[in-house]
């Protein structure tokens, strides 16, 4: 399955699918591998139970979740729980519109939200998650995120500047050492024969 297959869900609260499981219980190894444990100070994630599932897959069951209204995914409005495919064939128009630019701050989902407005309520989560959690250079501590793929751009943006491609299942690990560094982007090398799921 390709990027063209994906189901943009947004907003639509669908849980995570056999294979979606299957990329969690992957980034769970993964974490445990380079962090040697799986504790974690906190546990942020989105209200979306495909979110708060694969947080408790990677954390364990009885992990308490730090949920974070504003970490919702984009609402895709018309395009919700269409595959690119379909959003083609149904809205050639909106399509286009999307397709030349679907990152532009400007833009608008047809009868969902703005990438501005998407954009200022995730800044609004990231100024709440830090107010619950304050990391400091001269006391580490680790949290752990489980969010969309929109979402976790938008805050690795925020916060360091890059801005990764966010497979779906992919890591990324960023670090406070005074100010916000992005240590390793898309991580993806235990997603390997697994393919991709819908967000």
């Amino acid at each position: 399955m390709g990027e063209s297959s994906i189901r943009y869900h947004g907003r639509t609260d669908v849980p995570l699918s056999d294979l979606g499981r299957a990329q969690m219980r992957a980034a769970r190894a993964a974490i445990r591998s380079h962090r040697g444990s799986l504790q974690f100070e906190h546990v942020f994630t989105s209200p979306l139970v495909r979110a708060t599932e694969g947080a408790k897959l990677i954390a364990g069951d009885s992990v308490r979740l730090s949920v974070v209204e504003d970490f919702s995914e984009v609402h895709f409005g018309l395009f919700e729980g269409l595959t690119a495919e379909e959003i083609h064939e149904r809205y050639p128009y909106h399509y286009e519109q999307w397709n030349a630019d679907p990152l532009a701050p400007g833009y608008t989902y047809p009868q969902g939200e703005s990438r501005a407005a998407f954009a200022e309520r995730v800044a609004r989560g990231v100024d709440r998650m830090l107010a619950h959690w304050r990391p400091n250079a001269e006391s580490p501590s680790c949290a752990l995120l489980v969010a969309h793929r929109g979402v976790i751009r938008t805050i690795v943006h925020h916060l360091t500047g890059h801005q990764p491609s966010v497979d779906l299942g992919s890591i990324q690990i960023i670090e406070f050492e005074g100010v916000w560094r992005a240590a390793t982007l898309d991580h993806v090398e235990h997603l390997k024969n697994l393919g991709s799921i819908d967000d």
